[in-house]
């Protein structure tokens, strides 16, 4: 092997020279340049040179794109995301798995376009999981506008993860209702009925009692739901919180149905009972009694 071939700076200083238009050199030959960033891009990646790695790979990516090759440039674009992942460049963690997207859809492919998205997002879901959120989201749409929302399940469990992480309880009670629209849609009625309870457990640990009422009504107007497994345990919980009965909320908390769910909602609804009872009490009683007061017709 010439020195040349082993020395990625040189390979990078020709590879540079191809691309730059001069008195000499009327077109740029991103072809033989985008060989030698991609060779440069490995060397420097071999030599732990994370840096020069990731910018070689970027640059290669860039080439690919000239000479009309966009999965070849998303593939770069992924490398020099997980490159950066090492540096902890998490802004272009999230920039260059977002561009290898777009390149995977510009062949056509969804799945490895939402693949892109929720490798990004899986790198940031330690430092940056705001960001890590809107990524799993935006590899959820993808899916669904390519009618694969089969494809999409891991990614909404791992968003409302997330929300929960962030106590953002109405968000991952959302998403999980979400997972369940999606389920829905290719009659995937276990995913479905898990999500529903799912949704409304998150509702009863964040308090808020109203909300998991609602869903569970809402819920059960589907007739896959109302006779699941998930349905009844669901009800045995909101009648145990209506009747504040602490205990037979926990022997509920301790049903098969829960012990199926994803672990951070298992681990939710094993602290449950939270807030105060006797006031849930107090407002279902309320609840009940307004509905009472709008049917009465004398």
């Amino acid at each position: 092997m010439a020195s040349s071939s082993s020395d990625p700076d040189k390979l990078m200083a020709k590879a540079d020279k191809l691309t730059k238009l001069s008195f000499t050199r009327w077109n740029a030959d991103w072809k033989s340049a985008t060989s030698l960033y991609e060779q440069a891009a490995i060397a420097y990646r071999f030599r732990k040179d994370n840096e020069k790695a990731k910018d070689a790979f970027e640059k290669a990516s860039k080439g690919q794109e000239m000479i009309s090759s966009p999965w070849d440039a998303a593939k770069h674009m992924e490398s020099a995301g997980a490159l950066a992942k090492e540096l902890a460049r998490w802004n272009e963690v999230s920039d260059f798995h977002r561009r290898a997207s777009e390149l995977y859809r510009e062949c056509g492919r969804s799945q490895p376009a939402s693949d892109a998205l929720a490798k990004g997002a899986s790198f940031l879901e330690d430092n940056t999981p705001e960001e890590a959120i809107k990524m799993y989201d935006e590899a959820c749409t993808v899916l669904e506008e390519d009618g694969k929302e089969q494809m999409a399940f891991d990614l909404y469990r791992a968003a409302a993860s997330l929300y929960v992480k962030l106590e953002k309880y109405s968000d991952a009670a959302a998403t999980f209702l979400r997972l369940g629209s999606a389920a829905d849609k290719c009659n995937a009625i276990n995913s479905q009925c898990k999500g529903y309870l799912s949704a409304i457990i998150v509702y009863l640990y964040a308090h808020d009692f109203q909300q998991a009422q609602k869903c569970y009504n809402d819920c059960s107007e589907v007739p896959a739901f109302l006779s699941s497994d998930q349905n009844r345990c669901a009800m045995k919980l909101l009648s145990a919180y209506e009747e504040a009965d602490a205990e037979e909320i926990k022997r509920a908390a301790q049903s098969s149905a829960i012990n199926h769910l994803d672990h951070v909602v298992i681990r939710l609804a094993r602290k449950l009972p939270t807030g105060d009872l006797q006031t849930i009490k107090k407002l279902a009683a309320d609840d009940g009694e307004d509905s009472l007061d709008e049917n009465d017709l004398t």
